[in-house]
């Protein structure tokens, strides 16, 4: 793999990252009186990817990132209001770009059509008139500035490359703002024998004509503004002399000087507390910590038959190998777990999008978000959560005219926690909804034939018929129920992760389901 495509598999990682974190972001957004910090980092999210997207030559994420960073900057301006069809529009984006990203991952090239109708939505709330967007220059809104010129100074510090930024990407960047005459100034370039091929010497001078704001060309430097010197002003065009007339010399005056050996060093990017790792290598190393305990195992047994007297000192080597092995094991295995979060991060848009679609008004609580397990639990522990989740929303919680009628309020509550007990993990969903009519599942399990028309169940047994093969209480097939698939295959999933489900339900007041599943 050359470095170009292993570049492309870090942004594609990235975005997904960054896809999740704006999802996250997106579900917090509060309609009433939306946060700025939350619009900031939303719009950082969509900024990060299409400006990764534009140095791999994905032009169909950069020209519909270009449409959503241009929403995300009107809500920021306070231009366009977060309503909740706005945050459904943007939440949609969200998944389209996710499909496009997967392309990408695939070298595939998605369909023409895909996002082009969320995209004159995207339009229509941004207003942008609906039209659409070239792919080689992004469209000029009806709110932005008359063209003028600015003169841009960009010094970047010699540490600039330690933070992960690329020089060039930015000033390709700027030039998609409008024409731009961009010169380099070479003062600072030493000889050949003292370059260090991980210092960023150059610095470059532009000047820029455009019809976007100061505030659009300051966003392109947003993320290394802590690692230049910068300075951005307009340009009277009478008084003003364009870059290429200057000399070096005075070009190079208005350039703070830039931090060497040590100062640069300083002025780099905090340590890295984090490093990805590829999952095989992961489990290839606990595969060889597995090894070692089984070789410690039989050397220990060989040692139980010789004289301590006699060899005391090979007894100590062992049992303190002994040690060593366990604490290798153990913070081995501890590589591999993971937050639940990565899974329960994904249950509010479920809630969001199938409570509007049934017609009801449900919150969802979470708690333990960071509770940890081994990451073969998590990546087969998706499913089965969401079939809970689905199962409370469409059979446990009441429509809002319901729950006023029983005396409850009219928005419903899902709460979802993990946490620790035992040596194992406890996942539990509870809702307030309606709970198990027993009644009505003992006469449907006897109605399919799953029961014998006499049988007599306690009310534990009766609610766990739901987990039952071909058992749904639904009078009418939809695409959320009613086929009689799900919960059982909820509990061959988790039984498949030596784990157990109970269901704990009371009539009118709601039910907790309970998975417990090993660490």
């Amino acid at each position: 793999m050359n470095d170009l495509e292993q570049f492309k598999l870090t942004y594609i990682t990235e975005c997904f990252e960054l896809l999740s974190d704006m999802e996250e972001r997106l579900m917090a957004l509060d309609c009433e009186a939306a946060d700025m910090e939350q619009l900031n980092a939303i719009f950082r999210c969509a900024h990060s990817i299409k400006g990764g997207s534009g140095a791999f030559g994905l032009d169909y994420i950069t020209n519909f990132t270009h449409v959503l960073e241009a929403l995300l900057d009107s809500m920021r301006e306070g231009k366009v209001q977060a309503t909740r069809e706005v945050v459904d529009t943007l939440l949609q984006s969200a998944d389209i770009v996710t499909q496009m990203v997967r392309a990408a991952q695939q070298d595939a090239t998605p369909p023409a059509e895909l996002g082009a109708e969320l995209l004159v939505k995207l339009q229509h709330h941004a207003g942008m008139g609906g039209h659409t967007v070239s792919a080689s220059k992004p469209q000029v809104t009806s709110d932005e500035n008359l063209e003028c010129s600015w003169l841009i100074d960009f010094a970047p510090s010699e540490g600039l490359f330690n933070t992960g930024n690329e020089p060039l990407l930015l000033l390709h960047e700027l030039s998609q703002l409008g024409a731009a005459e961009i010169t380099a100034f070479t003062h600072r370039i030493p000889s050949i024998a003292d370059i260090d091929p991980i210092c960023c010497y150059m610095g470059w001078s532009i000047r820029l004509t455009t019809g976007k704001p100061e505030s659009k060309i300051r966003e392109v430097f947003e993320f290394v503004e802590d690692h230049c010197s910068l300075s951005v002003k307009q340009l009277e065009e009478d008084h003003e002399a364009p870059p290429a007339e200057k000399p070096a010399a005075i070009q190079a005056q208005n350039i703070k000087p830039m931090p060497t050996g040590d100062e640069a060093t300083r002025q780099a990017s905090p340590a890295t507390t984090s490093i990805r790792v590829d999952l095989e290598k992961v489990d290839k190393l606990v595969n060889m910590v597995g090894e070692l305990v089984i070789t410690e195992a039989m050397l220990r047994a060989q040692t139980r038959m010789l004289p301590v007297e006699q060899f005391s000192g090979l007894v100590r080597g062992i049992d303190e190998l002994s040690q060593h092995t366990r604490e290798l094991q153990e913070a081995v295995m501890s590589v591999r777990m993971q937050p639940v979060k990565s899974i329960f991060s994904r249950m509010p848009r479920i809630v969001r999008d199938l409570s509007a679609q049934l017609g009801k008004d449900i919150k969802l609580e979470m708690s333990g978000e960071n509770t940890e397990v081994d990451k073969t639990v998590i990546e087969q522990l998706g499913d089965p959560l969401t079939h809970m989740i689905r199962n409370s929303i469409d059979h446990g919680i009441e429509k809002p005219e319901g729950r006023t009628n029983a005396g409850k309020p009219s928005q419903g509550t899902i709460h979802l926690s993990a946490y620790h007990r035992g040596g194992r993990i406890i996942i539990e969903i509870a809702d307030d909804g309606a709970g198990i009519n027993r009644d009505r599942v003992l006469a449907k399990a006897k109605e399919k034939g799953l029961l014998a028309p006499d049988a007599q169940l306690t009310d534990e047994e009766c609610d766990n018929l739901i987990f039952m093969a071909g058992f749904s209480t639904a009078e009418v097939v939809s695409n959320v129920s009613g086929r009689g698939v799900g919960m059982d295959v909820v509990k061959r999933n988790i039984e498949g992760l030596s784990g157990t489900v109970r269901v704990k339900s009371e009539r009118g007041k709601g039910s907790v389901f309970t998975v417990s599943l090993p660490l």
